[in-house]
């Protein structure tokens, strides 16, 4: 079983209310083998929502609570973010799934890359919430780009993200 971000099989789950459909992962949900979540939704925030961004840091930051994760209008959303990690990673442990498919660059769900704070559209090496959460419980996390290599065994290593910052909320 895998999980996959909810957002990539066509779910509206978006901040805007959009989607990030890749068809080829849909048919793993169709075909019983990858359960999708959105882990904001899970963390009870609405769809749609304002845009959200890790700042000051990256996914294990927050976790830590030494970055936070805030709106574009400054609402921390930090623990809406943390609760829907847990509950991604709970529900791991439920279905078993040891492999998770999830939308680079999102402050949940980014596994390489996550916006750096600005709401400018800048990209920095890092993870999101849910993919740090579900890395340190040893589930390996793949983007929709790089989803093929999750079909056979796999032995990555974390990469580590530079300090974004959001001087614009200090």
């Amino acid at each position: 079983m895998y999980i996959v971000s909810a957002c990539l099989v066509g779910v509206k789950c978006k901040y805007d209310g959009g989607d990030n459909e890749v068809p080829q992962l849909k048919k793993l949900v169709a075909g019983g083998k990858a359960l999708p979540l959105c882990p904001e939704q899970l963390g009870g925030l609405t769809t749609p929502r304002d845009a959200a961004e890790i700042c000051n840091g990256s996914g294990p930051e927050v976790l830590l609570k030494r970055a936070r994760v805030l709106t574009r209008g400054g609402k921390d959303v930090s623990r809406e973010f943390i609760r829907g990690a847990r509950e991604v990673a709970r529900l791991c442990d439920l279905t078993g799934a040891s492999v998770a498919i999830l939308k680079e660059n999102s402050p949940s769900c980014g596994s390489s890359f996550i916006y750096d704070g600005s709401f400018q559209g800048g990209l920095v090496p890092g993870e999101g919430v849910t993919t740090a959460l579900l890395r340190q419980k040893g589930i390996q996390v793949f983007d929709e780009n790089s989803w093929e290599k999750a079909l056979i065994p796999v032995s990555g290593k974390k990469k580590g993200g530079r300090k974004n910052d959001c001087d614009h909320h200090a």
